[in-house]
Parts: structure tokens; sequence; C-alpha cells
């Protein structure tokens, strides 16, 4: 005759069981491998700049305020740009995050709008360093990873979101960079972008590229 007590124990042990691994899985890290993306284009002096985010990949990881108004990610990449004949350039990486809004429609573009390209309404076009930002429904927001230290012309510290590059080629990579996200409390998604100002004796453009977006949860 079967033990009523020993049923109940094994039926507790059984939920606690499930019960811990659905618990591990949804604290588990998620890593998601992107293609990248890459463009070239001409400027008006005839200089072509080719313009690629590489080896892109994200880790979404559940964030410290662990409810469903915050995300946090961890990001990595490397922009290079490859220039026809030497010029001056700035490169400038970062991301663009949006809450409920769609940020697939950009692509890769020359220009510093890079706004009129989405298809949502009611968009941020607020600018910042660093990855940690508060978004609410219908907003987006873009960020540069940059954040370089240098005197300006009177000598006080001055802070720019770019890498300076002389001559046919430059890159920058970065790993593991944060991307914290708060107050979103439906969908979110996050773009890389990258921007090269290129300036030459006869032309000085901005070109972008954009990578491709990926959910944030």
């Amino acid at each position: 005759m079967i033990d009523p007590k020993k049923l109940v124990r094994a039926a507790f042990v059984a939920a606690a069981s499930v019960g811990l691994a659905a618990t591990g899985t949804a604290g588990a890290d998620t890593f998601v491998p992107l293609p990248g993306a890459a463009v070239t284009e001409t400027l008006g002096d005839g200089t072509a700049v080719t313009l690629r985010i590489v080896g892109e990949s994200a880790t979404i990881s559940p964030s410290m305020g662990a409810t469903p108004l915050h995300r946090n990610a961890w990001v990595s990449a490397s922009a290079q740009v490859e220039l026809s004949a030497p010029a001056r350039s700035k490169i400038k990486p970062g991301y663009v995050v949006g809450c409920q809004v769609n940020i697939a429609g950009g692509g890769a573009n020359s220009g510093a709008n890079y706004s009129t390209d989405w298809a949502g309404e009611n968009q941020s076009a607020g600018t910042s360093l660093g990855g940690n930002l508060s978004l609410g429904p219908g907003q987006a927001k873009k960020f540069y990873l940059l954040d370089l230290e240098a005197p300006d012309a009177f000598g006080m510290e001055s802070h720019r979101p770019f890498s300076s590059i002389a001559g046919t080629s430059g890159s920058v990579s970065w790993h593991n960079s944060t991307i914290g996200l708060a107050g979103c409390a439906g969908y979110a998604q996050a773009r890389a972008f990258t921007e090269v100002e290129v300036e030459t004796a006869g032309s000085k453009e901005i070109v972008t590229v954009w990578g491709q977006p990926f959910s944030l949860g």
C-alpha cells in the first residue's frame, strides 16, 4: 500500500525542482549574435568612404531593478572606416534605444538626421553620452559610446564623443559596454550605429551606417 505522506513529499520535491528550473531559465543571460553592417558612399569630391560595423553581439541580462520596467544589455562590436584618399575624419559609434517605437526603418544612410527614417511618432531627439537611459512608450534616444577627455582651446577639460583619424583608415572597438533602460513598460529595442565625419580639401560630409535592431525584451 502506498503511503500518502510519501506521495505528498514526492510531489513537493518535483514542484520545487520545476520552480528552480524555471527561475534559472528566466534569470539566464541571452547571447545574441548580430550580423553587423556596411555602407560605401562617394563624397562630392570623389573620395570613397566605406564604413562597417563588424563582430557585433549583445548579451541581454536581467536588470538589477528586476522589474518589467528595467532592461540591461552588454554590447560589443568594432566600427571600421576606410577612405580612398587621405583625409581628416571623426568616428562616433553609439546606439539608438527605443521603447515601443519602430527603429528598424533607418538602414544605412548619410547625414546627421537619424530620426526621420523611423516609423514611430513622439520620438525623442535627445542625444547623450553613456547608455543609462529612461524612456517612456513611443520615445527613442541615441547615445554615443565614447567619452574622451581633452583640453579645449582655453586649456579647460572637455569631453568628446568621437575618435579622430588621420589618413585612409581607422577603427574603434568596444567590449561589454552597458545599455541600461528604465521606465519602459512595453517592448524595447536597440540598434548600433556609427557616424563618420570626413573632411577633405573639397568636401565635408557625414556618413552613417546602421546595425540590425535587436530586442531588449
